[in-house]
């Protein structure tokens, strides 16, 4: 277990994308922590190594905002060679132009000069990381880097999942529209125009998850053409979106209720998509607000039941 343990210290330049490489570390399964003190670095390393699979890729950001406690980093590091635990660093870097620029649109003061100029506080900053660069494993310059290129590279260099686990994650939602849109959709599709399986008595209180239900949405032809629309849409979107590093969409499907043309709906989206080989999820949200039958919830539906 020990052999598999990775750590990541990332330290830089205020200003030139730690918070988004630790956003993108942590998408990749590591353990990740900010503004870790270097004096508890080598006791918290021993401790992740010890802890399991869970906190075996672990990334630290350390720097100037640890103001005395980081001149302790070279001695952190001394201790770790000695512990004999494997660690690297990643230095983020920009140009003053470019961090100045960024320091004012979000209109943030640089820590080492609160009351000052930024310029001043960059200067600072690099006098007391000229310590630290010559031994840092990786230099990533962010300042004519786009975040989903800066996010690739992280993917190539770092990534500790397996295939099925990088890449972009699928969450596949099923909702009423008179219970509202789910507020984290990056998609939406309304199925309302497909024939509602509510006007056949017998269907009316089951849901789409019902296999007997299900047979009898898939069994227009509507819903068939709009399968391969669908289909054929994420299809060309899901690679693209994953290419700009994007590492989780979002789509929900939406019919009156959401009861029955969305969750069945849902589950033949969620069936394909875990078809291409991508992480998928899917979710009932308004399934169990109406008023249902005891065998509204039977077995998953397997996606040799699913007509696609």
């Amino acid at each position: 277990m020990e052999g598999n343990f990775r750590l990541l210290i990332v330290t830089g330049m205020s200003g030139a994308g730690k918070t988004q490489v630790m956003q993108a570390l942590e998408d990749m399964g590591f353990f990740c922590v900010d503004n870790l003190p270097p004096v508890l670095i080598p006791k918290f390393s021993n401790l992740c190594r010890q802890a399991g699979e869970k906190t075996n890729h672990v990334a630290l950001v350390v720097d100037i905002r640890g103001g005395e406690f980081f001149e302790s980093l070279s001695d952190a590091l001394n201790s770790l060679k000695e512990m004999k635990v494997p660690y690297e660093i990643v230095f983020m870097d920009a140009t003053d132009e470019t961090l100045i620029r960024r320091y004012k649109e979000t209109r943030r003061s640089h820590p080492l000069a609160p009351d000052g100029r930024i310029l001043l506080g960059l200067q600072k900053e690099r006098k007391i990381l000229d310590s630290i660069r010559p031994k840092v494993d990786y230099i990533i310059d962010t300042t004519n880097m786009k975040t989903s290129a800066l996010k690739a590279y992280l993917r190539k260099k770092f990534s500790q999942l397996n295939d099925k686990g990088q890449g972009i994650s699928v969450s596949v939602v099923s909702f009423g529209f008179k219970h509202g849109i789910p507020l984290d959709a990056d998609m939406v599709w309304d199925v309302r125009f497909l024939p509602n399986p509510y006007y056949n008595p017998e269907f009316r209180h089951k849901t789409g998850r019902v296999p007997e239900v299900n047979a009898y949405i898939h069994s227009f032809d509507v819903t068939e053409q709009f399968l391969s629309t669908m289909f054929n849409t994420m299809d060309f979107l899901l690679p693209n979106y994953e290419k700009e590093g994007k590492s989780q969409f979002v789509v929900a499907i939406g019919c009156t209720g959401g009861m029955h043309r969305s969750v069945a709906m849902a589950e033949a989206l969620y069936n394909h998509v875990q078809t291409l080989g991508y992480r998928a999820s899917v979710e009932h949200r308004d399934m169990f607000k109406n008023n249902v039958e005891e065998d509204c919830n039977p077995r998953e539906i397997t996606a040799d039941e699913v007509k696609e």
